[in-house]
C-alpha cells in the first residue's frame, strides 16, 4: 500500500514545543503537511509562557525543507485560539488536521487538591480541546474534510491515584469525541483519540530512566499520524506506547430485565451476577443503541 502523505494539507498541533506534540508536528511535516506549531511554553503545571519552544520546532521543520509557523497562544484563551486558526487560514487557506495535545499536570490526592487546581486542569485539557475543535469545526465542515485527534489518558479511562482532575478531564474528552464523531460524519470530519504512554516532561518524574528510554514519544506518533490520515476511522480510542498499540472501548453487558412490578433494590442485588455477566457484551457506537437494547428487553427479546 502507498505511504501516508499529507501533501497540500494544513495541520495545527497544540502543545507542540516538546515531547509528543513536537514529534507529531515533525512527522506530519516530514510527510508533506504545512504545520502550525502551537505551544504556550509554560511549565508542566501551566505557569509561565514563551513561544520560544514553538519557534525552535518551526526551525527544525524548515531546516528539513518543510513549512511551518509558530503560535504561542494558550488553548484556554478564546482570542488566542482564534488567532492560531487565523494564522493557518491567512498563510495557507485551509485547516485539514487538528492534533489537540496541549496539557498540564497538577497532581495531588483528592483530599489535598484545591478546587482551583481541579478547574485549571479541566480548563486546559477539556475546554482547551473543545475550544480548538470549535475553532476549526466550521472550516472542516465547509471543506467536507477534516481529521481531529484528541488526547485522552489511561488516567481517565481507568483511573490513577492523585489525578482526579486530570482523569476527569481526559474521560470528558472521550465523551466529547463520542458525540462529535456523529455530528461530523456527513461532512467527512473524523475525530479519534490517542491514549499515549510516553516519556515527556509530564512523566519524567513518575518512572525510572530505563523505563522512560523504552517510552519515547516517537513510538506513539505513528498511531497519531494514522488517525490524522484520510484512511482514519472515527470515534476510536487508540492506546499507544513503547511501539505497542491497542484499542480501548467502553463495553456494556447484555444485562437482565427485572420487570416493573415490585421492582426493588434487593432484586438488583440478587441479580448482580447476571447484570455483570460479560457474555454478549457490546461496544456501542451511539447512545441510541443502548436504548434499543432496553426496549428489546422490555418486549421480551
Amino acid at each position: 500500500m502507498a505511504d501516508i502523505r499529507f501533501d497540500g494539507q494544513v495541520a495545527i498541533v497544540t502543545g507542540a514545543g516538546g515531547g509528543l506534540g513536537r514529534q507529531h508536528a515533525l512527522e506530519l511535516a516530514r510527510r508533506g503537511a504545512k504545520v502550525v506549531v502551537n505551544d504556550l511554553g509554560g511549565s508542566v503545571d501551566g505557569s509561565g509562557g514563551s513561544s520560544e519552544a514553538a519557534q525552535k520546532v518551526v526551525e527544525e521543520i524548515k531546516a528539513a525543507g518543510g513549512e511551518a509557523i509558530a503560535n504561542g497562544s494558550s488553548v484556554t484563551d478564546d482570542a488566542g485560539v482564534a488567532l492560531m486558526v487565523k494564522q493557518a487560514m491567512d498563510a495557507w487557506g485551509r485547516v485539514d488536521i487538528l492534533i489537540a495535545n496541549a496539557g498540564v499536570l497538577r497532581d495531588k490526592s483528592f483530599s489535598k487538591m484545591e478546587i482551583a487546581d481541579f478547574e485549571f486542569v479541566l480548563n486546559v485539557h477539556l475546554m482547551g480541546t473543545v475550544k480548538c475543535v470549535k475553532a476549526v469545526w466550521e472550516i472542516m465542515k465547509a471543506q467536507n474534510y477534516g481529521r481531529i485527534v484528541v488526547t485522552t489518558s489511561s488516567s481517565g479511562l481507568y483511573g490513577n491515584f492523585g489525578q482526579a482532575n486530570y482523569g476527569a478531564a481526559k474521560l470528558g474528552i472521550v465523551g466529547f469525541m463520542n458525540t462529535i464523531k456523529l455530528e461530523g460524519q456527513k461532512n467527512n470530519v473524523h475525530i479519534n483519540a490517542i491514549s499515549p504512554v510516553a516519556a515527556t516532561r509530564m512523566t519524567e518524574n513518575l518512572m525510572p530512566e530505563a523505563v522512560l528510554e523504552k517510552l519515547k514519544p516517537e513510538y506513539v506518533t505513528p498511531g497519531v499520524v494514522y488517525l490524522a490520515s484520510e484512511e482514519a476511522p472515527t470515534g476510536a480510542t487508540l492506546a499507544a506506547g513503547a511501539g505497542a498499540f491497542a484499542l480501548s472501548r467502553i463495553y456494556e453487558t447484555e444485562g437482565v430485565y427485572l420487570g416493573e412490578g415490585g421492582l426493588s433494590a434487593e432484586e438488583v442485588r440478587d441479580s448482580w451476577s447476571k447484570i455483570e455477566d460479560p457474555a454478549g457484551q457490546q461496544a456501542y457506537f451511539a447512545g441510541g443503541e443502548q436504548s434499543q437494547k432496553f426496549f428489546r428487553k422490555l418486549s421480551g427479546g
